[in-house]
């Protein structure tokens, strides 16, 4: 479904934008013996991610009944808390194009080639772990999510990453974070929300009023529709009171908080 792709397609592309503007520096300045260390480091944290995704397919195969509703419970409201954290680092944009290539700089500048390789390797290796998270959440919220829709996003981003290093494409990048950030953001309510249901179901959280309200007849949550909003924005045709108010509380957090960072943001750059 569409929340694998935007999930691969966001995590790949920041990663990518990374590895671009640090390569796009070393040619600047004239430094192109140490890309080396750069594709080093992209492919040790390329291999790592992938190790960290089949140990979690090991460790998510390994419950049975209660333990996985629990497991797949707490993995949703983990990737919610992640999700969140990493909207709000892109709104603070720490990842400046500035800040990244000072980085660079001061370790070139102390000949530090490990140092090189350390920063390209944590930044992808940060990018993929934060995916894995992300499609384990996913694929506990929604059977629909595959990986051939998590692949295309993967390769769509390498493409983009790739047309811009090469100035061959021009793209907002801020207006793509920033619809992307309100995708994420309903997403990961969404996750708050199955979280909160499988929680309830292993008796972990009360259930309360269990069907606040039943409009599958309407929309059926089983249906093309209803999977797709399923699985994007963790729509529930029969919600319990709790999951509506998980929900809600979220979005409300959300976007309180969003507000002050992009006020603090803005009387920082003034």
């Amino acid at each position: 479904m569409l929340s694998s792709f935007l999930i691969t397609l966001r995590e790949t592309l920041e990663a990518a934008l990374i590895i671009g503007i640090i390569l796009s520096y070393l040619v600047r300045t004239k430094q192109t013996k140490y890309t080396t260390f750069v594709y080093l480091g992209v492919i040790s944290g390329i291999v790592v991610s992938i190790m960290g995704a089949l140990l979690f397919t090991i460790l998510a195969g390994g419950f049975y009944g209660r333990a996985e509703k629990i497991f797949e419970g707490i993995t949703m409201l983990v990737g919610a808390l992640l999700l969140t954290t990493v909207i709000l680092w892109m709104m603070k944009q720490k990842h400046s194009v500035r800040e990244l290539e000072h980085k660079v700089g001061i370790e070139l500048s102390a000949g530090h080639k490990f140092g090189l390789f350390l920063l390209v390797f944590v930044s992808v290796l940060r990018e993929g772990i934060e995916t894995v998270i992300f499609l384990g959440a996913a694929s506990f919220a929604s059977t629909n999510n595959n990986i051939i829709d998590a692949l295309t996003g993967i390769m769509l981003a390498i493409f983009l990453g790739s047309a811009l290093f090469v100035g061959s494409m021009k793209i907002n990048i801020k207006k793509f974070f920033s619809t992307t950030n309100i995708l994420l953001i309903l997403f990961a309510a969404g996750l708050v929300a199955h979280g909160i249901s499988e929680l309830q179901a292993a008796k972990i959280i009360p259930t309360g009023i269990e069907h606040l309200w039943d409009i599958n007849s309407i929309i059926d949550e089983k249906g093309p529709i209803g999977s797709m909003l399923k699985g994007l924005f963790g729509y529930n045709g029969n919600p319990s009171l709790i999951e509506v108010l998980g929900y809600a509380i979220y979005l409300t957090f959300v976007f309180v908080l969003g507000r002050k960072t992009e006020r603090a943001h803005r009387v920082k750059v003034s």
